[in-house]
């Protein structure tokens, strides 16, 4: 008797739990309450539903909120302004523009931009639950407060701060970097003060983790930092200029313009290594780490018989360098200085180019002093000036027409209409975006630090590894290459996209789904949202619903519609 009960109580435990997961399963599948077969939100019922509250660790660093209303008139005048001259330059050029995308599809480039996949189920379901007017700006919100945001973005700046490689592994933890970054993320720091810290900091590189920005340069041959590819690097990445090849010569070209943007000189030897001169003062001191000393820079120049001293000086605006402090805190002074526009423009052409995925000129770290930016990016960067605030320049661009016009239009869309923003222009997603996109979309929920850590560890296996075959772009990661043959090939035959669309109850979005979903149409609805985040037209669901109905195996039918959608070209760009 006693056996036959400890039986019936370990048959109840397993009955409960299978209970709890099939709950866990079921999750998002169905319509929120009033919501129609379309996904819009009934009139009745409550609005003030949010998408996924997803980690009690969100920062709210705001400043100020983003609800506080004065903030949001001031971010709404700069939209404003930035929509202007976005009209005027179409109206100039006599360029038409597409009308607004849908909320779903702006939704998509929101979450493709900020955390690198697309949206999940569990989030649009969510989304629908509210005014269609309240979508996009409750999906922004809970993106900005999102941890994932914060570790994406850091991992988009560590590779054009430090680049994608691993470095001198003695003194350098790209990892501790990254998670440096992503915590000044969280906390909302002023931009110009991350950039400042970078300049100047010192310490070990494992309890300091921004020392990494100076130590992944560090030369074995004096066993200190390099200030050559130091002064490469703060040219490109802060100021948006490339001087690389002054280190070489005078500009006998005419490719770089310094002095005064009104009086512009061609480009010197030395300006370059002046500019290399204010990291020679940052010197490694055995178990203290990097610590400031002198700068005691030395360099043959071209027409040089010798090396001779170099003094530390900057190679455009010299009155706004500090005359007192040590070398490297008079540079950062002088780089983040308020005056120093140039320090704004690259801020904001860089978080420009993150959101739309490519650069709003010809290269995202070449914006010449004497070349205007356009038009539009002159009211985000007087804004920048003002507040050197992250998550509002990222409110700002989001907001914009540009962000928010359709790919599609009326009318013949030429390389012009893409060039000035009439359209949204057609972007190939990254590697980590095509690979955050099939995890993400294999899931009912989204995946977040709070996800079980099976979820974890399957979405960090198998991103690195589709990662290392597809092909990784490093630094060059907005170039406008189309995809390979390879990469075609990874994608209709690889290991990862088959697993993500493998018909497990336990796992996968395409076995909840085959559980789920009431009938057809409801089961092709699902995997739209998943992929696409978009509902399937009356063509596409009478086209599946139909080649569901002949197939014996509805499982395995789900698999391929899952497998063909995700080697779709909607799937693996940005539109």
């Amino acid at each position: 008797m006693k056996q036959f009960f400890v039986s019936v109580a370990k048959w109840s435990w397993f009955g409960l739990l299978v209970l709890v997961a099939f709950g866990y399963m079921a999750s998002g599948l169905s319509e929120p309450p009033g919501a129609s077969d379309s996904g819009e939100a009934s009139d009745s019922g409550e609005h003030d539903a949010r998408p996924v509250r997803l980690s009690s660790e969100q920062a709210t660093a705001d400043a100020p909120p983003a609800s506080d209303p004065s903030h949001e008139e001031s971010i709404r005048r700069v939209v404003q302004a930035v929509n202007a001259a976005r009209n005027a330059q179409l109206g100039d050029l006599g360029l038409a523009s597409a009308d607004p995308a849908d909320w779903m599809a702006r939704c998509r480039r929101m979450s493709l931009a900020l955390v690198g996949s697309g949206v999940s189920l569990e989030e649009i379901r969510a989304l629908e639950t509210l005014p269609e007017d309240r979508r996009e700006s409750t999906h922004l919100d809970n993106l900005l407060r999102d941890p994932r945001f914060h570790d994406y973005w850091a991992e988009r700046w560590t590779r054009f701060l430090v680049g994608a490689d691993e470095g001198p592994f003695v003194v350098y933890r790209r990892r501790r970097f990254r998670h440096w970054l992503s915590d000044q993320l969280a906390a909302n720091r002023r931009y110009d003060q991350i950039v400042r810290n970078l300049i100047t900091a010192e310490g070990l590189w494992t309890d300091r983790p921004e020392v990494n920005f100076l130590t992944v340069t560090f030369d074995s041959n004096d066993g200190n930092p390099d200030p050559i590819r130091l002064a490469a690097r703060t040219s490109r990445a802060f100021l948006g200029l490339r001087i690389d090849c002054l280190q070489c010569h005078h500009d006998f070209l005419g490719n770089v313009n310094l002095g005064d943007p009104v009086q512009a000189r061609e480009g010197r030897q030395q300006d370059f290594h002046q500019l290399a001169a204010f990291y020679s003062s940052a010197k490694t001191n055995g178990l203290q780490g990097i610590r400031t000393g002198q700068a005691d820079y030395k360099y043959q120049y071209l027409e040089e018989d010798e090396e001779v001293d170099v003094t530390p000086a900057v190679p455009y605006a010299a009155d706004l360098l500090p005359a007192e402090g040590d070398a490297r805190s008079r540079l950062a002074t002088w780089v983040t200085h308020a005056d120093n526009r140039q320090f704004s423009r690259a801020a904001v052409a860089r978080f420009w180019a993150l959101m739309f995925g490519r650069s709003p000129t010809e290269a995202v770290d070449n914006l010449p002093l004497d070349e205007p930016l356009p038009p539009m990016l002159e009211p985000i960067i007087d804004d920048f000036v003002q507040h050197r605030n992250v998550r509002r320049t990222i409110r700002i661009i989001a907001q914009c027409d540009a962000f928010g016009t359709s790919s599609r239009a009326s009318f013949d869309i030429t390389p012009q209409h893409e060039d000035h923003y009439a359209v949204f222009p057609l972007t190939r997603l990254r590697a980590e975006q095509v690979a955050g996109s099939i995890v993400q979309a294999s899931k009912i929920k989204a995946i977040t630090r709070d996800s079980s850590l099976l979820v974890q560890l399957i979405r960090f296996g198998s991103i690195n590894d589709f990662l290392q075959r597809y092909g990784d772009l490093g630094e060059n990661e907005f170039s406008k290459d189309g995809i390979t043959i390879p990469q075609r090939l990874l994608m209709i035959n690889g290991k990862m996209l088959r697993e993500a669309g493998e018909l497990n109850p336990v796992l996968n979005a395409t076995g909840h789904i085959n559980l789920f979903a009431g009938d057809d149409a409801r089961a092709i609805e699902t995997m739209y949202l998943c992929l696409l985040n978009r509902y399937p037209d009356d063509e596409e669901r009478g086209h599946f619903v139909n080649g569901l109905a002949q197939r014996q195996d509805r499982g395995e039918a789900l698999e391929d519609l899952y497998w063909t959608l995700a080697n779709s070209t909607e799937f693996t760009w940005n539109h």
